[in-house]
């Protein structure tokens, strides 16, 4: 036995007595075994995240003395993850935490689920913190194996217990947004969704739904499109749109991506805003705001929505006990001057 499986086995005796368990299992713990109890590797974790313990291949990568979080986004090209990424840093530079980027469009991963997990372990990195993006429970199951604490905000798929998530209040933002169109006497109100099989498209338009039978309107099929979150999405919908014989007075889109395609389209097409159509967004980027005309918004807290991401790391790595794996923050809507009453007779 080498110099250093003796200090690690000396290390591990102490884990392993305050844990109340045998040394080979808080080895399997560190290594990412499976064969496990769920309740028992809380324990170890949290003993081994209280005690401060790295493996020796940790104490040898780790050479800057500063703790690192891995934050990961599909693509950072758009006001959304910029803001949500001041918010991660602002937190990060609190806690004299570094932050590492990836961007996996641009640089796909080659790695297995448990080839990544473990270079994220090797690499020293005490968590991450994943965007809007798209990752197996495959993934999430290596990561919680090697004890990696893990946030997804807005995850494009619905999250796995095994993740703390954070997200809005997006059923209620939907909701709010199309009440407010109602209130203005609009009836012909149409949603320009983002793709179809993501949680927070899907709980918007439920809240869009909810809000037009609350007010004893009809769905109309017609008026409901779904695309991505790019403003060409916006761009294809409001032509769709535009083109029905009976058409809307009123859009309510996903976001503000969308939502500024639907009003560059409707330019195009000599249509007036607001006087002849309204448009909501939803987001609340500073995009919204230096639009022509500004455009009304249900604003999510982007930057608290990192602040917390950051903060939730920290505190799995102290292993405290989470009240809840799945946090929401309220939305609110700004109304600005992309809204008003419908057009006369």
């Amino acid at each position: 036995m080498t110099t250093v499986e003796q200090q690690g086995k000396l290390t591990l005796a102490a884990i392993a007595q305050e844990a109340g368990v045998s040394v080979p299992t808080v080895s399997k713990v560190i290594n990412g075994r499976d064969d496990v109890a769920a309740e028992t590797r809380s324990r170890v974790m949290a003993v081994l995240a209280r005690t401060g313990y790295k493996s020796p291949v940790q104490q040898r990568r780790n050479l800057t003395g500063r703790q690192a979080v891995e934050v990961v986004y599909d693509s950072l090209d758009s006001a959304y993850s910029i803001e949500v990424l001041n918010g991660i840093l602002e937190a990060a530079g609190a806690a004299d935490i570094e932050v590492v980027l990836s961007v996996t469009k641009r640089v796909p991963s080659r790695l297995t689920p448990e080839q990544r997990a473990r270079r994220i372990v090797d690499e020293g990195r005490c968590g991450m913190i994943m965007v809007t993006s798209a990752f197996s429970e495959a993934q999430l199951d290596a990561f919680h194996r090697r004890g990696v604490p893990t946030v997804v905000i807005d995850p494009l798929n619905p999250p796995s217990g095994k993740a703390v998530s954070i997200g809005a209040t997006n059923w209620a933002g939907g909701k709010d947004a199309t009440s407010h169109l109602l209130d203005l006497g609009h009836r012909k109100i149409a949603y320009l969704g983002g793709p179809e099989g993501v949680e927070c498209n899907q709980a918007r338009l439920h809240g869009y739904l909810a809000a037009l039978r609350a007010g004893n309107v009809a769905v109309d099929d017609r008026y409901i499109l779904q695309g991505s979150f790019k403003s060409e999405s916006g761009v294809e919908g409001m032509k769709k749109l535009l083109q029905l014989k009976d058409r809307p007075t009123a859009v309510f889109a996903a976001n503000d991506n969308v939502a500024l395609g639907a009003l560059a389209e409707a330019r195009r097409q000599n249509i007036l805003v607001p006087e002849e159509l309204s448009v909501v967004g939803f987001d609340g980027t500073y995009q919204s705001e230096e639009s022509v005309p500004a455009l009304t918004t249900v604003a999510q807290p982007l930057q608290e929505m990192g602040r917390a991401a950051l903060r939730f790391i920290l505190r799995q790595m102290r292993g405290e006990l989470l009240d809840s794996r799945r946090v929401e923050l309220a939305t609110q809507l700004v109304v600005r001057e992309s809204t008003a009453p419908p057009p006369g007779p």
